[in-house]
Order: structure tokens, then C-alpha cells, then sequence
């Protein structure tokens, strides 16, 4: 990997080009706002980082984060993404969203959802249930014993090894929870949900203070995950 497409430039856009420049590749940020609204993010990421459009950043990502509003996935550019690698790190909140049918009744998931938009690409569900503002912060270099885990999902397992090759390089190490449907287990209000690396009292929003995450942990909350129905 060389260039990382960022198809949305926000919280956890901005925090993950941070970390993709800080690990020696390019990055193409991008909006639906335009490039020249990136204009300050781009001079303080420095050489390695451009701002574009989301054709121009899905066009020259070797890799390609998607990492905008849920209701927004149906203007992910598809052409310029057949046969590439795609992470997901949308969440569903409806009160923002808007109410999503098969959502509402967990007949998919918001990383399928993404998937069927682009048929042709493999889509990874990551860093949709970690705070942005911790993302930096637990970055850790490979064997250093404060390492962090993050979950990903997806159908293909030469996509899950490149996203893994991705995280190991900015800091992270990766627990393959399972195919793009068991992406549920760590969605909104779950245990493996954004708090599971807050060190804050239940309920403090924003997070204030990042705890380390390890593999074990990260499984034991990942398996009392319940569906909405049963909450």
C-alpha cells in the first residue's frame, strides 16, 4: 500500500490520515464539501497528503477508507472502487440517519449495506467503535505491551490480511471477528462499542481518558453482544 483514499475527512478521517502519514504512506483526503475545505488539514498533514474529490481519492487509493454519515453511503463513488479493498467505519443512528428498514428490524448490517452498494469491491468493517480522539492516542508501535486490539470483519480473507497489514502499520493490532454480517457485535450501544476503550465512568461523553484494549478483553465483550430486539 502507497496511497490511502479517504472518502470523508472528518473525526475519524482527519485522526486516521494523521496516523497514515505518520506511517510513511500518501494520503487523498476528501468531502462533500470540496477539496479547498481541506486545504488546512492537507498543509498540516504535509507532503505526503493531498485534498481531492471522493472520485479522485477512491481513484488513487490503494486502499480506501469510507468514513461518512450513514445516510450518505449511496454517493460512495462504485467504478473507481471495483476490485479494491474498502473499510467501512460507518455507525446507524437514526436520529441522524434517518430510520433504515432492514437496519431497524437486523436483517443486515451497515457494512453490507455498503457492500451492496459496491458489488464489486470487499468491504472491511473497522474503526467504527473507537472514539476518534482515542485513535491517536493508543496508537503503539508492533510488540510494545500497551498495544491496542480493534475489531474487523469482512467476507474476504485476503482484504481482512491487507487491513490487517494496514492497522499493524499505524499502530494497531487486529482481532478478525468474523464475515461482514457478525459486524453487529461490535455496532452502536453494544459492549464492544466505543466506551470499551474509555477508561471514564459509565456514561461520560466525550471520553476524557483512553485504556488500553487487548485481545482477550475485546473478545469477552464482543461475545455478550445482544441483538436490539432482545435489549
Amino acid at each position: 500500500m502507497t496511497t490511502i483514499g479517504l472518502i470523508g475527512s472528518g473525526n475519524i478521517g482527519g485522526a486516521l490520515a494523521h496516523l497514515t502519514v505518520t506511517a510513511g504512506h500518501d494520503v487523498v483526503l476528501s468531502n462533500s464539501r470540496g477539496p479547498e475545505t481541506l486545504a488546512d488539514l492537507a498543509a498540516e498533514l504535509g507532503p505526503r497528503a493531498r485534498a481531492g474529490t471522493p472520485q479522485e481519492a477512491a481513484e488513487a487509493g490503494d486502499l480506501v477508507v469510507v468514513t461518512i454519515p450513514l445516510k450518505a453511503y449511496r454517493s460512495v463513488p462504485v467504478e473507481p472502487l471495483r476490485g479494491k479493498v474498502v473499510i467501512d467505519t460507518n455507525n446507524y443512528y437514526p436520529q441522524r440517519d434517518g430510520h433504515i428498514a432492514e437496519l431497524d428490524d437486523e436483517s443486515t448490517t451497515t457494512a453490507e449495506l455498503l457492500q451492496a452498494h459496491l458489488p464489486d469491491s470487499k468491504v472491511v468493517k473497522a474503526f467504527n467503535n473507537i472514539y476518534a480522539g482515542f485513535l491517536g492516542l493508543l496508537a503503539r508501535p508492533a510488540g510494545d505491551p500497551e498495544r491496542s486490539v480493534l475489531a474487523i470483519a469482512g467476507d474476504d480473507a485476503g482484504a481482512k490480511a491487507m487491513v490487517a497489514r494496514f492497522l499493524d502499520e499505524i499502530g494497531y493490532d487486529a482481532y478478525d471477528v468474523g464475515p461482514l454480517a457478525e459486524g453487529w457485535r461490535f455496532q452502536r450501544d453494544e459492549p464492544a462499542y466505543a466506551a470499551l476503550y474509555s477508561a471514564d465512568p459509565a456514561g461520560s461523553w466525550p471520553p476524557q481518558h483512553a485504556r488500553r484494549v487487548d485481545e482477550a478483553f475485546l473478545v469477552e465483550q464482543l461475545g455478550r453482544a445482544k441483538r436490539y430486539r432482545d435489549m
